[in-house]
């Protein structure tokens, strides 16, 4: 299954309610945290509703 390398890149201060709702659901509280999450549409979806504020690049396999 992908996943997606998830980063909270800025602050949260002075943001609306509704963006600070979705990082938390993200599962990311401080700047520069990273969470590896499940590549699917309701992630991409928050992903895409707060993209000012994280980054996200897709985390690459290790074939074994």
């Amino acid at each position: 299954m992908a996943e997606l390398r998830v980063t909270l890149k800025k602050s949260l201060i002075g943001e609306q309610w509704r963006n600070r709702r979705t990082v938390a659901g993200l599962g990311l509280t401080k700047v520069n945290q990273t969470r590896t999450l499940p590549d699917n549409d309701s992630i991409r979806g928050m992903i895409f509703k707060v993209k000012h504020l994280v980054s996200a690049e897709p985390v690459e396999e290790n074939s074994q």
